[in-house]
């Protein structure tokens, strides 16, 4: 009886495993019909493809995954031909340089055949379609992604990369084509700025000569109310450039010219005077050329940036090439400052971390480095150095007193990261009037520390402007973590288009345009 009832259980069991994955079965069977609800072509045409057309091969892992997940349809092709979102995809294609990129587009002959012939195609091609797909592939590498996490960490570029899967995002174009044109969601905003005024710098390249402003040898610096010649071609560039509303052809500097020589100084990071000198003419002349370079590499690292950056609650960036903070809340400054960044030997680096600590009347705990390259030399020809320098030994370390001779002034900002580079005030107030201000040995130095805690701490029922001020000139160290971690970024941009539409450019103080330029444009 026992068995009997035993086999009786295996049987029922057995038939309701066998009807479970027969029923399994039937709902896959579902699902790829569901999914494949066109045409499809033969998967094993994948490989030939790529082999036949070998530089287009480092698509073929995104174009297999991509296929696997529409079960081989036809994803360009309707009955109709090629539809709307492929013919916009070829027009992206023929403009890349609108999007800031220099290159040869690969089997060009045999991608404008597809588009010539797209009207009379009465069934979808297999090879066109993949090269539809792998030329998909090609634009969103090239004009959203960017170059490869590997070589951007290669040049020094540690801010975290944005992660995007562009085969779910075919499905988002697919849906609204005209996303294909402009996608802040997609993009850092900053990039379609940069685009618009890329536009208008190829149009000046195209409109102008762009021949050098011509000075004697006896040339020193014009002056308001002095007459040359030289002065009318400054006057002419100022207006091509957009500085000048109108050029009156006048060799006269006048108002009208000190106005517009301002507004150059301001938006190329030069000292604001009112004289013309030869840096300044040097400045005029960078070929526009060179310029619109600048403005395509920039481009380059807006695609290496987040686009939700901007939606952060509160937000600190330091543009390196820039001397400058800005602190964002709700998107909007509420905050800038000059800062002072590393010198060449001792480059800030190019990161981002979450601010936790404000640090009151600090002790500058000093590096080994700097411990070995300038204090024991100091001490070994000065046996009062460390007393004269308001320095004591703690614990087998050399630290500096708090105080307001202390190298990081009256407060420090901290965001824990890897590289020990944090905010801070200084006692050298003067370097923040230099025109290029790369002097630390890493860390970065703020004109306004004083502003910045105070809008830090500004809704927290913990501080006011006078306890602020009073624990910054206490002498006893301090240390105060934040109610909500800040983001802060590190970045290097050489040019930048303002909430107003104006262009900035900047030296290159780490000559890293230099190494990124060639790895964008075939020349």
């Amino acid at each position: 009886m026992k068995k009997l009832l035993l086999s009786l259980i295996i049987i029922g069991f057995s038939f309701l495993v066998l009807s479970c994955e027969q029923k399994n079965a039937k709902d896959s069977k579902l699902k790829a019909a569901k999914v494949n609800n066109g045409p499809s072509f033969d998967s094993t045409l994948v490989r030939p493809f790529f082999k036949k057309y070998p530089e287009l091969e480092k698509y073929q892992k995104e174009v297999t995954q991509l296929y696997l997940k529409r079960n081989y349809q036809y994803i360009w092709y309707d009955k109709k031909g090629v539809l709307e979102v492929g013919h916009l995809l070829y027009n992206k294609i023929n403009h890349l340089e609108e999007e800031g990129i220099k290159t040869t587009i690969p089997y060009k002959k045999k991608l404008d055949a597809i588009f010539q012939n797209s009207e009379t195609v009465s069934e979808p091609n297999a090879t066109d379609e993949l090269f539809m797909s792998s030329f998909y592939f090609l634009y969103v590498h090239k004009v959203l992604k960017g170059l490869d996490t590997k070589k951007t960490i290669e040049l020094g570029w540690f801010l975290p990369r944005k992660k995007q899967s562009y085969i779910n995002y075919l499905d988002s174009i697919m849906a609204n084509p005209s996303l294909i044109e402009k996608n802040e969601k997609e993009v850092f905003g900053q990039y379609y700025s940069l685009k618009e005024v890329l536009q208008k710098y190829k149009k000046i390249a195209k409109d102008n000569s762009w021949d050098p402003i011509v000075t004697d040898t006896s040339f020193i610096a014009f002056k308001p109310g002095d007459s040359s010649q030289t002065i009318a071609q400054i006057r002419h560039r100022l207006f091509v450039l957009g500085d000048l509303a109108n050029d009156s052809e006048s060799a006269n500097y006048d108002d009208s010219l000190i106005t517009g020589i301002l507004k150059y100084k301001n938006r190329t990071g030069s000292l604001k005077n009112n004289h013309i000198t030869k840096k300044t003419i040097a400045s005029l002349n960078t070929p526009i050329v060179e310029r619109i370079k600048t403005i395509m590499v920039n481009m380059e690292r807006c695609r290496w940036i987040t686009a939700d950056i901007a939606a952060s609650k509160e937000l600190i960036v330091v543009n390196i090439p820039a001397y400058e903070l800005t602190y964002f809340k709700e998107g909007k400054t509420v905050l800038t400052s000059k800062v002072v960044v590393g010198k060449d030997l001792n480059k800030t680096v190019i990161f981002s971390a979450n601010m936790r600590y404000i640090v009151f009347s600090p002790y500058w705990n000093i590096p080994s480095s700097i411990i070995k390259k300038e204090i024991k030399p100091g001490i070994a020809e000065n046996e009062n150095y460390l007393e004269e320098h308001n320095m004591e030994r703690k614990n087998g370390v050399i630290r500096q007193k708090p105080g307001p001779k202390n190298s990081l002034g009256l407060v420090k900002f901290l965001f824990p990261n890897p590289y020990s580079i944090y905010l801070h005030d200084t006692p050298s107030k003067g370097l923040f009037n230099r025109e290029k201000r790369a002097f630390s040995h890493g860390c970065i130095r703020v004109a306004k520390p004083i502003q910045l805690a105070n809008e830090i701490l500004k809704d927290d029922p913990n501080w006011t402007p006078e306890k602020i001020d009073a624990a910054m000139n206490k002498g006893e160290e301090n240390w105060y973590t934040l109610k909500s971690k800040i983001p802060v970024f590190i970045g290097y941009f050489t040019t930048w288009v303002d909430a107003d539409g104006v262009i900035r450019f900047y030296d290159d103080v780490y000559q890293r345009d230099e190494q990124l330029a060639p790895l964008l444009f075939d020349e």
